[in-house]
């Protein structure tokens, strides 16, 4: 039987880092470009989205190492008992993995692009800098996938522990014994 507690508390980091990705995506930074005296220069908000996506991605990293500490990872302790649990437990493993990697890009990647500010400058006469941004919806992405991630990682546990749990289908001895009489 899968443990109630493992699975809310994967449930609530998992609330939590969308929580903190939905966030991130509504302070994104935003510029404008400001003169001072015969420059121009990019002038930037608040960087808070940064500490969101980040956070966002330390709650997610440690649902996914929950899930894989309490399953050890499917590849580690005994054989899983054949049959559909068995199947089902294999395919969200691939699936939770693979969405895991795209949440995990999502929230990285924008938090790093996020982070960045153009520093450079350039003359009143000349063309005004670029002054570059986070594209919109990256965060929510993110946000998008660590719900897919935190839903396929719980329907994994449940089905690895169904199949874990079961008894073998035939426990009497089947073989003939090799051994001296």
């Amino acid at each position: 039987m899968a443990s109630k507690l493992l699975l809310l508390v994967v449930f609530v980091f998992d609330l939590i880092a969308f929580a903190l990705a939905v966030a991130a995506e509504q302070k994104r930074n935003t510029a404008r470009v400001a003169q001072d005296g015969q420059y121009n220069h990019c002038v930037y908000n608040s960087n808070g989205a940064t500490g969101l996506g980040v956070g966002s991605l330390v709650l997610l990293v440690a649902s996914q190492v929950i899930v894989m500490v309490a399953s050890r990872c499917l590849c580690c302790g005994k054989a899983l008992t054949p049959g559909g649990s068995r199947s089902w437990a294999i395919c969200l493993f691939i699936t939770n993995w693979v969405t895991f990697i795209i949440a995990v890009s999502c929230l990285l990647g924008g938090s790093v692009r996020n982070a960045y500010n153009t520093k450079y400058r350039a003359l009143v006469t000349d063309t005004p800098p670029s002054c570059d941004t986070l594209r919109k919806g990256i965060f929510a992405a993110g946000a998008a996938f660590v719900v897919l991630t935190g839903v396929v990682s719980e329907l994994y546990y449940v089905f690895y522990s169904k199949a874990k749990d079961v008894p073998p289908p035939y426990a009497r001895d089947s073989g003939v014994r090799m051994g001296n009489l």
